[in-house]
């Protein structure tokens, strides 16, 4: 398959429940979630190389799960860029619920999420760390231990198979786990990880040296091992096959 177009991955933790004002908690570190907010997406679009600000161009995706989420430019391909040169677009975005970027970035524009520290009746104090300890607290982000959320995700290839355009979308949906009492985020993310340290022992990779996950996914092998490795633990992907 030559590939013209990596449309776009999209991919959101969430809790089920919508709290107002945030209607959002987080499965994992603070830093890490403001860090989404902040640094600078980088991207590909018509074969160059794009840096657009964190949480621009929002859209509106709708998903049979859970309904509308709306998504932003994030910094998600990371090693992608590099590693796959050959495709001309590739885009990464982040999910929450709607409403949430603007609350976002009215914290941005507003200096609560930087590093740099203030003055306070004579102390020194980084909006950052305070802005941390507010958001992730019990009645804000903090996500209470059997708290039910879902991880979403939808992946999206365009191009040229066997003489024919056709677009590939891979879809995810998965649930906080109430048998074994774990969440979504981690069961997506830690089977994935515990299923390429499986693959290895298996031997069905063997490569050295430092290897994203890019350089099992482009081995079928792999691919299919780490795919049937989740199915065996409840967590399916989904894919639908179009001519474009």
């Amino acid at each position: 398959m030559r590939i013209a177009v990596l449309g776009a991955g999209m991919v959101g933790g969430l809790p089920k429940k919508r709290i107002w004002p945030w209607e959002y908690k987080a499965p994992f570190s603070p830093c890490d979630v403001i860090e989404e907010y902040v640094r600078p997406a980088r991207y590909r679009e018509n074969g160059a190389d794009v840096v657009r600000p964190a949480l621009s161009d929002p859209e509106l995706i709708r998903f049979e799960q859970c309904g509308t989420l709306e998504a932003w430019n994030s910094d998600g391909l990371r090693s992608l860029l590099r590693n796959m040169p050959d495709v001309p677009d590739m885009k990464e975005k982040t999910m929450r619920w709607p409403g949430h970027i603007e609350k976002a970035r009215i914290l941005r524009e507003s200096g609560f999420f930087s590093s740099k520290p203030v003055e306070i009746n004579g102390a020194m104090i980084s909006p950052l760390q305070m802005t941390e300890k507010i958001l992730f607290s019990e009645k804000n982000w903090k996500l209470g231990p059997e708290e039910e959320e879902f991880t979403v995700m939808r992946v999206v290839v365009e191009g040229e198979e066997n003489g024919e355009l056709v677009k590939h979308t891979w879809s995810l949906y998965d649930e906080y786990c109430p048998e074994t009492k774990t969440s979504s985020m981690a069961r997506t993310t830690g089977y994935a990880c515990t299923a390429a340290v499986n693959a290895v022992l298996n031997g069905l990779y063997a490569e050295t040296g430092l290897s994203p996950a890019e350089y099992l996914g482009r081995d079928e092998r792999c691919f299919e091992f780490i795919l049937e490795y989740q199915r065996n633990r409840n967590i399916f992907y989904t894919k639908r096959t179009e001519s474009l």
